[in-house]
């Protein structure tokens, strides 16, 4: 188990490259627009969006490297372009060369959301899969935490703090790439890809007690299934397409990255003075973290449903209570309070599941582009929602923003109970049984 526990974190780390370059253009928002004297509209669509959207591109087509040359070689890929965004962000002296840079570690974020959950769903055995594929949102939690004081240690450093601020993130970069260049292969690719020999010898080692012809067995009649150009899109996948889809649409529908990309401006909204920017960061990246632990931990005891459930509650009761604090004009510290209720549900719930739960409910040979569609419609709309927020807010105003989100989240919790199957325990080959072949 210490074996698989290395080699999945190893992957995993992907994910705190990804909170930390995600966050990190954050300490280096205003220093950039005021060093290159650009409009707000350039500095916002080019400069700090350019990597949301190679992370848009980064997950549309990440599937297709990680099903033809490997889940492992894909990872390798992504830590290079980590390593190439960070370095070349770092130099750069223009704004066009900057965003050029962003767009590179955009890429490589989209792309980790499809290789790193399916590698560790692949290596991992049942009863442990929830957990050791909710690490990957354990390290974007952290990688998000580590960014935000990253750039408040290093808020003074030399003439221009900021290159130094994107330019730190080579270090795990670095330290990534020799992790991964030490794990296995995938034992289930090397399997579609009929090098059965080396995939016998990785699944020796994961469960030396399992029976190996069994399992091989197991895994090479899904494989057989698999008919030349099969795609996700055909009926018999049509369940478990709905099921990645809803998951996606439901975790962007409740508001998370728009609160998240502006905390400040809505605890401002709601009448808090504008120095609440340090309370919003670090305290919401310790909410998150403590409550992603929490959520890791009992992942693959209660299972992905019971966490979908609680957190859907969470979801309903505190988007409620914010809706009713602007729209009755509660003053203090009661928005804060019901946001950090809301970072909590989301942390324990849909945080620690989607990834999970996308990278088990497609067959093996289908695997990369079922998380692929998942990973694609969660990021579009990560791009969509938060663009519309600062218009919805003027327009409309922040009480009827969260009072819809929390309308969604009804939606969701209907999800769960009644269409949402429980995957814990089972067997990756069982789950592309149940969910796909048997609705034929």
């Amino acid at each position: 188990m210490n074996k698989i526990f290395v080699w999945s974190i190893s992957a995993a780390l992907a994910g705190f490259l990804f909170g930390f370059d995600t966050v990190v253009i954050s300490g280096a928002d205003k220093q950039l627009q005021d060093l290159w004297g650009t409009s707000d509209a350039f500095h916002g669509s080019i400069v700090m969006a350019m990597a949301l959207w190679g992370t848009v591109f980064g997950a549309i087509f990440g599937g297709i490297p990680t099903n033809k040359f490997g889940r492992k070689n894909t990872l390798l890929v992504i830590g290079m372009l980590y390593l190439l965004s960070a370095l070349g962000s770092a130099f750069a002296n223009d704004p066009i060369t900057f965003a050029v840079f962003r767009f590179l570690g955009g890429l490589g974020v989209g792309a980790s959301t499809i290789a790193a959950p399916t590698y560790v769903s692949e290596i991992a055995p049942p009863k442990d899969r929830g957990r050791l594929v909710s690490l990957y949102q354990f390290n974007i939690v952290l990688g998000i935490l580590i960014a935000y004081l990253s750039n408040y240690l290093l808020r003074d450093t030399g003439a221009q703090p900021w290159r130094w601020m994107v330019g730190v993130e080579a270090i795990p970069a670095f330290i990534y790439i020799i992790f991964v260049i030490f794990i296995p292969k995938s034992p289930r690719w090397l399997i579609s890809k009929s090098k059965n020999e080396e995939a016998a010898k990785i699944l020796q080692e994961i469960n030396p007690e399992a029976d190996l012809k069994q399992r091989m067995l197991d895994i090479q009649k899904q494989s057989e299934n698999q008919i030349t150009g099969e795609n996700i899109f055909l009926k018999k996948y049509r369940f478990p397409l709905i099921l990645a889809f809803l998951v996606a649409f439901f975790n962007q529908l409740s508001g998370i990255n728009a609160f998240l990309y502006y905390a400040p401006r809505i605890f401002e909204s709601a009448g808090l003075e504008a120095n609440t920017a340090l309370l919003s960061s670090i305290g919401i990246g310790v909410v998150n973290l403590l409550f992603t632990l929490l959520g890791v931990f009992l992942i693959d005891k209660v299972g992905r449903k019971q966490l979908m459930f609680v957190g859907s509650i969470g979801y309903i009761v505190s988007l409620s209570l914010v809706a009713a604090a602007f729209f009755l004009d509660w003053g203090g510290l009661w928005v804060p309070i019901f946001l950090f209720l809301f970072i909590a549900a989301h942390a324990i719930g849909q945080g620690a599941v989607i990834w999970v739960f996308i990278s088990e409910i497609f067959p093996n040979h289908l695997r990369a582009s079922g998380q692929a569609f998942g990973s694609s419609t969660h990021w579009v709309l990560a791009a969509i929602v938060p663009s519309l927020v600062p218009v919805l807010f003027t327009t409309i105003g922040p009480g009827y923003v969260f009072a819809f989100f929390a309308f969604m989240m009804v939606l969701q919790l209907l999800f769960v109970i009644f269409m949402m199957p429980e995957t814990k325990g089972k067997t990756l080959e069982e789950l592309g049984e149940e969910l796909s072949l048997a609705r034929e």
